[in-house]
């Protein structure tokens, strides 16, 4: 008795297996949408003090590679104008660059960190990789939905908060956790997201510690329940291996002043 190809080849693959897949952030929006305040006859350009820091940052780059400039010009875009990048913006950047524009959407279609769709002025990105979700991601989406009258990638009817599901922010350890525009709030429960919303409803967003982010449980950073309890003591003899421009102490609090965002 033959079995055909087609059998064979399903009898060495064995059973099917029923699987699941999650979509990646701003999956359903790679192409453009000309909607109102985002088509390309509209005009978008930097104010005076922007210009300033278009200055800084170009003189980062030698004149031939200046090009290079792309993402840090294209995020101080779209912080001056609401935490949104229009195409008529990336169309200014282009301009400024020398580019082709369409270089300039390749980058801005590419990285997800760039708005290519209107969002809340508390935009809110809620990790729902495995070591969030393991911990409770599930029931912190839940909450925020509930409490907003939102789903997944919509935003509330005054425009203060937009929901978006994402993939990993990189606080695995203080699971679960969301980011709100820059910040990161942590070892969340259903009492503290809700805490957090109401703040951010009043514009009182609850102030970062020393270290950038907030665990909202009482934590300073991600010391675990119990403390440090290792690497208490410096290293004796460490300092001549350490690059002398990093013995400077940098104060956390001025890092987005340092980096021109503020």
């Amino acid at each position: 008795m033959r079995l055909g190809a087609s059998r064979l080849s399903a009898v060495a693959r064995g059973p099917a297996l029923k699987t699941y897949t999650r979509g990646f952030a701003h999956s359903k929006t790679v192409e453009h949408t000309p909607v109102k305040g985002n088509k390309q006859d509209d005009y978008f350009d930097f104010t005076a003090e922007n210009y300033e820091r278009v200055a800084t940052i170009l003189a980062k780059y030698p004149a031939n590679y200046k090009q290079s400039a792309c993402i840090p010009l294209l995020d101080l875009a779209q912080r001056q104008n609401n935490n949104f990048l229009p195409v008529a913006a990336m169309n200014k950047v282009a301009e400024i660059l020398g580019a082709n524009p369409m270089r300039v959407y390749e980058v801005a279609t590419f990285y997800t960190m760039f708005n290519r769709q209107p969002v809340g002025k508390y935009f809110i990105q809620l990790c729902g990789t495995t070591p969030c979700m393991a911990c409770g991601a599930g029931e912190i989406k839940q909450t925020i939905t509930d409490h907003l009258g939102i789903k997944n990638g919509e935003t509330t009817k005054d425009g203060k908060f937009t929901l978006l599901e994402v993939e990993c922010l990189g606080a695995c350890i203080n699971a679960p956790m969301v980011q709100i525009n820059d910040d990161f709030y942590e070892m969340l429960t259903k009492e503290t997201t809700i805490e957090l919303l109401e703040a951010c409803a009043k514009d009182q967003p609850p102030p970062m510690t020393k270290w950038g982010s907030l665990p909202m449980n009482g934590q300073l950073s991600c010391e675990g329940p119990l403390g440090k309890t290792s690497l208490k003591e410096s290293w004796p003899g460490i300092e001549k291996f350490m690059r002398k421009d990093l013995e400077k102490k940098v104060d956390p609090a001025s890092i987005k002043e340092a980096m021109h965002y503020e």
